[in-house]
């Protein structure tokens, strides 16, 4: 764990590995150049500084938006349980909407074929919409 007394802070793509919000450092990096990340309200760049007590707000699927504050650093990988006391999660519950938004994309999800159809099933497709070639 880096001191607090650190000038330089740790990297926002790395702390977000570390802290086990991102699953790799490059998703992490995906996410923060693709405008996902802001730092204190602020869009950020992976190579950004953390400070202690810096805000982070993190655009997740079917716009959530998760809101996470920096309480310690890291900049080496530690295990899990360690990991969730570098930050404090200030995410509200989700609404009755929301969850029931989520229920409906998992039935969806789960009701989408897993292949794309093969030849013989795009033939019969093309049949039953009454589309002859």
């Amino acid at each position: 764990m880096v001191n607090e007394s650190d000038a330089g802070g740790v990297r926002l793509d790395i702390w977000l590995d570390v802290a086990c919000l991102f699953r790799t450092r490059s998703e992490a990096q995906k996410a923060c150049r693709g405008g996902k990340v802001a730092v204190n309200g602020q869009p950020a760049k992976p190579n950004r500084h953390l400070r202690v007590n810096d805000e982070i707000e993190i655009g997740r699927p079917l716009g959530r938006k998760q809101r996470v504050k920096v309480r310690g650093l890291a900049d080496r990988h530690i295990a899990k349980a360690e990991a969730r006391l570098l930050y404090e999660d200030l995410t509200p519950p989700p609404s009755a909407e929301e969850l029931e938004a989520r229920r409906i994309e998992r039935m969806f999800r789960a009701a989408r074929p897993l292949r794309s159809p093969d030849k013989r099933q795009r033939r019969e497709l093309r049949k039953m919409k009454g589309r002859d070639d």
